[in-house]
């Protein structure tokens, strides 16, 4: 099954299915990065381009990841680590205890590697990475191969369009295939796919979400979303994303020339003026890049890894395999019923106060 995406308007090849249009989107809370500190600020901003439709009151949230439910009951996936960054996968309910708004609350269920995930699986098929999609390849069938049985896949490109090349599915030889498919293209419509993505492939909530995309961040601007724009419907779906970065493989071979053509005389400095100016923005757009890669990630709930090379991507896509195998998922029916659409904070806590956990902190409420 395969279907592209063009200037968010509705196409799919063969199927029958149709998008929705971009002047019917936008129905959710979205979230804006602070200039300073990568903090959250939720504004609010919600509406229906042709209906005028006007948006809740404005809340502040700093650093924190928001689940939408629409049912009673809240789940809450949780990363367990020791001090030295081993998972943790032996702990029991007793061993947790969640809190709303500074109210305990009574946990109806936990579960480990009982909770299906439904992974994304994006990939960045611009100039930056399309040299070695075969590293990609190569370590997404190994990733497919340490998820477990009732774990679904899907993968899509994104490069100058947004292109879903399998749909959900188990099976690791369909997954082999679709990766066949992928070509190279130019420009990056980075946050397209990730808003795109969150809208129209998280649709069941028995199952975990989560989006693995690699990528370098930098959004050719071609597009039609922001990364505010992303960033809510991910949210909105709850899905959590893992970006593995090629920031720091770009940065060390764009240092490395700058840092060449730096050590020349001052006569080729001057011709090479231009080239010199080029590199030191590019490095300038890394940063600022990974800085948002780093927002979004902690935002959802996910982590950002940047690798060194390539060649290390085998064992970057092992670890989050590892992760979502052994996430623990707690369930609990809110002790305040009210259905007022409000942001609830919620913070978990283990017997022990040496583990690390990392774990949604907060939902928005349903709405009557």
């Amino acid at each position: 099954m395969r279907f592209i995406i063009f200037d968010m308007r509705c196409c799919r090849h063969a199927a029958g299915f149709c998008l929705p249009r971009a002047a019917l989107l936008c129905a959710f809370s979205l979230f804006v990065f602070a200039a300073a500190g990568g903090k959250l600020v939720a504004s609010g901003f919600a509406q229906e381009v042709k209906t005028g439709k006007g948006s809740p009151s404005s809340q502040e949230i700093e650093d924190d990841e928001v689940i939408k439910v629409s049912t009673t009951e809240v789940l809450l996936p949780v990363t367990v680590r020791d001090a030295a960054g081993r998972l943790v996968t032996t702990l029991e309910r007793k061993d947790f205890q969640v809190w709303e708004e500074g109210r305990e609350q009574p946990l109806s269920d936990l579960r480990l590697r009982r909770v299906p995930v439904d992974v994304l699986l994006m990939v960045d098929a611009s100039s930056s990475v399309a040299s070695r999609l075969e590293d990609f390849r190569r370590a997404v069938e190994e990733f497919a191969v340490r998820l477990a049985p009732d774990d679904r896949m899907s993968l899509l490109k994104f490069d100058d369009r947004v292109e879903l090349l399998q749909d959900w599915t188990a099976s690791r030889v369909q997954l082999r295939r679709s990766l066949r498919r992928i070509t190279p293209g130019m420009f990056t419509r980075f946050h397209d796919a990730l808003y795109l993505a969150a809208r129209e492939q998280f649709k069941d909530a028995r199952r975990r979400h989560a989006v693995v995309v690699l990528t370098d961040g930098i959004d050719s601007g071609r597009g039609h979303a922001s990364l505010e724009m992303a960033l809510g419907a991910l949210l909105e779906a709850g899905a959590s994303v893992y970006v593995i970065s090629n920031t720091e493989i770009e940065r060390a071979r764009k240092r490395a020339e700058l840092d060449t053509l730096q050590s020349e005389p001052l006569s080729t400095q001057r011709f090479n003026q231009l080239r010199i100016g080029d590199l030191r923005e590019s490095l300038r757009v890394l940063d600022a890049s990974e800085r948002n890669l780093a927002g979004l990630t902690e935002a959802t709930g996910g982590r950002l890894f940047k690798p060194q090379s390539f060649t290390a991507l085998d064992s970057v896509y092992a670890e989050v395999a590892e992760e979502l195998r052994h996430q623990y998922a707690l369930y609990y029916m809110p002790l305040d019923k009210t259905r007022d659409g409000k942001f609830r904070r919620v913070q978990v806590k283990t017997s022990d106060p040496a583990l690390r956990l990392t774990a949604r902190i907060g939902y928005f409420a349903p709405r009557s």
